[in-house]
């Protein structure tokens, strides 16, 4: 795992700062620059942007990931390809939008219609991030994952602040905001293109015939059939906040946005790790090599679940202090158990380690779209029937469940028909000792400033976590791997 490691740890370096950035964002500039109407709509626009993005890319990018190790030459001419159908997808995503505007234009007109005068603002999101995307899949190809992470997660964040800053200071109008959310992702799009002529791979080479025999059309078939199990899979993530602005309001979106930011802390972890790992699992699939699969599905589950739990439960121990920096947080404080339920659910996601990355490079790909589908419907059934009974945390549950039984059929699947397995004993002991560290947390009762108890209780969580960690002899290879990359990458 040595290109993987380093990989890892400098991605998720900046994918940590830009959750610090983040954090600032959403949990201060955000709230205190726009009100909660405005707030929801900035984030429902973009959801609508990105929830685009995978039903225009055609499933190219995990195709990308795919069958790039089974080229050794033609790569600039692979990438032109890949473009050339994610921009097909694109036109006809538009076609359908302005064929349906009526119709969206209905799901948001009685509770959310501000949203109705940026939707064009929507296309040209998605056109960006699209193609991001794309170049994204082909860097981390190469193994070139740190950089692009950077445009995605620190310097798309840094853009965005400063968007919303400008208008604190009135130096544009909230509409010049909306319109400025094109230009934030054309420059991260730009970023990634230079890094990449920087490399050198950026090539467009229309020569296809060069490709060997039925390699297109392999493409293509496998393109397709991953493209519905990743269109559901945004679904599933991006559907809830949607459905609140349309069956609540978008003061509740903001609302939930904001939990929702918190509790995705939990899940850059496996962010990270799974950007990286996906060329190399692709790669251990062409080899036949299901053993290092095995081998590489339990460290990923063992170090990214306990890195998780400890995240998971010193955000809850800090949640009433994080609140307090929030501006207005008497309204946004009733997204409180939002945060524990998705944090929950990431944790589902966490410890069911790399099986969704498994089943995409595998034969058995189709099963995962499949059971991708499944369940976005599954989803919008349960917030259909949730979020009316329960608002905001009816969606967190549902998103929570859905997550749980998602990860669950998809072990059980990959147990019996290829016989991996990313649980051991070691599994067992992270979780006692989170759900003891857990119960320890909750008696802790401090006083003073927000700051004050950001800091101590953040120190006794770890302190605890660690205690019981010794007492049970638990995640010693964790901490081991963990010094091992700081040293590396400090090297």
């Amino acid at each position: 795992m040595g290109k993987v490691a380093k990989q890892s740890i400098q991605t998720t370096i900046f994918s940590y700062i830009g959750v610090v950035i983040g954090y600032f964002n959403v949990l201060w500039l955000y709230p205190y620059a726009m009100d909660a109407s405005q707030l929801g709509t900035f984030r429902t626009i973009q959801d609508l942007g990105l929830l685009f993005v995978p039903f225009a890319q055609l499933g190219v990018g995990h195709g990308i990931t795919r069958y790039f190790p089974k080229l050794e030459s033609n790569k600039s001419a692979f990438l032109s390809f890949s473009l050339m159908i994610a921009v097909a997808g694109f036109l006809v995503v538009s076609i359908l939008f302005i064929g349906l505007r009526t119709q969206i234009i209905g799901l948001f007109a009685a509770n959310s219609p501000e949203v109705v005068d940026f939707l064009g603002v929507v296309l040209l999101i998605t056109l960006f991030a699209l193609l991001n995307s794309i170049l994204d899949s082909y860097s981390r190809s190469y193994l070139k994952i740190a950089i692009p992470t950077f445009f995605r997660e620190v310097f798309l964040r840094l853009l965005t602040g400063c968007l919303v800053g400008a208008y604190l200071l009135k130096c544009i109008s909230f509409p010049q905001v909306m319109t400025g959310l094109v230009l934030v992702y054309g420059l991260a799009l730009a970023g990634v293109l230079i890094y990449l002529i920087w490399l050198d791979v950026l090539n467009f080479d229309l020569n296809w015939k060069t490709f060997p025999k039925g390699f297109k059309s392999s493409f293509i078939q496998f393109s397709l059939i991953t493209f519905l199990a990743t269109a559901a899979s945004t679904l599933i993530m991006k559907i809830d906040s949607i459905m609140v602005s349309s069956m609540i309001s978008l003061e509740a979106n903001a609302i939930y946005t904001i939990a929702f930011s918190m509790a995705l802390v939990i899940e850059l972890p496996r962010r990270a790790i799974s950007q990286v790992v996906m060329p190399v699992v692709a790669a251990h699939f062409a080899n036949d090599n299901l053993t290092e699969i095995n081998v590489l599905y339990k460290q990923v589950s063992n170090r990214q679940l306990y890195i998780c739990v400890l995240l998971f439960i010193g955000i809850w121990a800090n949640i009433d202090a994080v609140y307090s920096f929030i501006p207005n947080r008497e309204i946004y404080m009733a997204g409180k158990s939002v945060v524990f339920l998705i944090g929950l659910g990431k944790l589902f996601d966490v410890a069911f380690s790399i099986n969704s990355e498994i089943l995409v490079f595998s034969k058995f790909y189709r099963f995962n779209l499949i059971l991708t589908i499944a369940m976005s419907a599954l989803i919008i059934l349960l917030n259909l029937i949730m979020i009316p009974i329960y608002g905001i945390e009816g969606a967190a549950g549902a998103s929570a469940i859905v997550m749980l039984l998602f990860n669950l059929v998809k072990y059980v699947f990959l147990k019996i028909r290829l016989g991996l397995e990313p649980f051991s004993k070691e599994t067992l002991k992270i979780l006692g000792v989170g759900i003891l560290t857990f119960n320890s947390a909750r008696l802790i009762n401090l006083d003073g400033s927000s700051i004050a108890q950001l800091i101590l209780n953040s120190f006794f969580v770890f302190v605890i976590f660690l205690m019981w960690s010794l007492i049970f002899r638990a995640g010693r290879e964790e901490w081991l791997w963990i010094k091992k990359q700081i040293k590396k990458s400090g090297s």
